[in-house]
């Protein structure tokens, strides 16, 4: 029989709110999904430089960075995927707490997971849906990813052995052959500077 846990939380007396005041902005999840080689991390990096350069203070998380510790022992399986994401959720859910705009880059390929998310982080959770055609991904694919998934040498490969299952309702799609990088940037921050603008 499994163990009760006897969790108690302690009442902090410095608020999100109170960090968001100190910060000068609202917190928020940007959370960027899309195949391997859509171009996630470089968006939510450039996206990231112009947030920081207008003193907001922001963090990037990815999959390689938090492969190497939060979950290391995971592997690429379906249920190992979702505990990744669900680890993963949880660390955004204690950042967004600390008033800070979290950018998020994930494959995240279930729609159920990211629904989850969604329903776990609430208002904080801002869905980008960076679609790239599979077929580009494998053109940018720098890593060789794609070709040693394809050879059999990687196995659980999203796109290739595992499914994507697009968004169904993203708040924002940012389609790559479509719009330039700069583009992108900045119809990102159209949207989501208003969103985390303190009102007055």
């Amino acid at each position: 029989m499994k163990e009760k846990l006897h969790i108690v939380e302690y009442p902090y007396q410095v608020t999100r709110t109170n960090r968001e005041i100190a910060n000068g902005h609202r917190a928020a999840c940007l959370w960027f999904t899309g195949l391997s080689g859509s171009g996630k991390s470089l968006l939510a990096n450039r996206v990231d430089m112009e947030l920081f350069s207008r003193g907001i203070k922001t963090y990037v998380l990815d999959g390689d960075s938090v492969r190497k510790g939060l979950s290391k022992e995971l592997t690429f399986t379906e249920e190992d995927r979702i505990e990744n994401l669900r680890r993963i959720g949880e660390v955004v859910k204690l950042m967004c707490d600390a008033g800070v705009v979290v950018l998020a880059a994930f494959i995240t390929p279930f729609e159920g997971v990211r629904q989850s998310l969604r329903a776990s982080l609430g208002e904080f959770f801002f869905e980008i849906f960076v679609d790239t055609p599979i077929e580009i991904c494998e053109q940018r694919d720098v890593k060789g990813l794609y070709k040693k998934a394809r050879s059999g040498e990687i196995s659980n490969f999203t796109g290739v052995s595992l499914p994507f299952e697009p968004p169904v309702s993203p708040d924002l799609c940012i389609r790559t052959t479509d719009q330039t990088l700069d583009a992108s940037v900045n119809l990102i921050l159209e949207t989501i500077l208003p969103k985390i603008k303190l009102a007055n």
